[in-house]
């Protein structure tokens, strides 16, 4: 059984996230979405309203599960006993950070590998960075995210 992680802080999740967790899921088993609980960062949605939006929004894809997660992403692969990391790649920017990541990750436990994915073409441009901004300045996110996304996005900003 082939288990992976898709690892992220998804603040919010977008549908290039979407698309990943979906194309993910058909290549493994079982697709752990790892949210991040990261401190030293000050998410705009608390782990646990992210981990109610992408469960709502995976809620169609059988193999998937939403787990939160704080510390090393290695530590909670072998927790969760994963064979597999999976990262999302828009731009060769994100590639020279991932593949740092990658190889970090590999000295720390080499049993568990990195898969990349290229974002598919219609989301290359779309960061969860550049929605909050959007949704801060009153624009239209609807294009950019799940419905229920939209909805949290527009209730947290009144």
């Amino acid at each position: 059984m082939l288990k992976a992680i898709y690892p992220g802080s998804f603040d919010p999740v977008t549908n290039g996230h979407l698309d990943i967790i979906r194309r993910s899921a058909k290549i493994v088993d079982q697709l752990i979405v790892g949210v991040l609980n990261n401190n030293a960062k000050s998410p705009l949605f608390s782990v646990e309203e992210r981990v109610n939006m992408l469960k709502e929004v995976t809620k169609d894809i059988e193999n998937v599960k939403i787990v939160p997660f704080a510390g090393l992403l290695i530590e909670f692969a072998k927790e969760q006993g994963a064979d597999l990391v999976i990262r999302g790649l828009r731009a060769i920017t994100d590639f020279e950070y991932e593949l740092q990541m990658s190889q970090t990750n590999h000295k720390l436990d080499s049993s568990i590998e990195t898969m990349f994915l290229t974002t598919s073409i219609e989301y290359s441009y779309l960061s969860s960075t550049s929605v909050k901004e959007i949704a801060v300045f009153g624009g239209d996110v609807s294009q950019f995210v799940p419905k229920i996304v939209a909805v949290e996005l527009e209730q947290k900003m009144k």
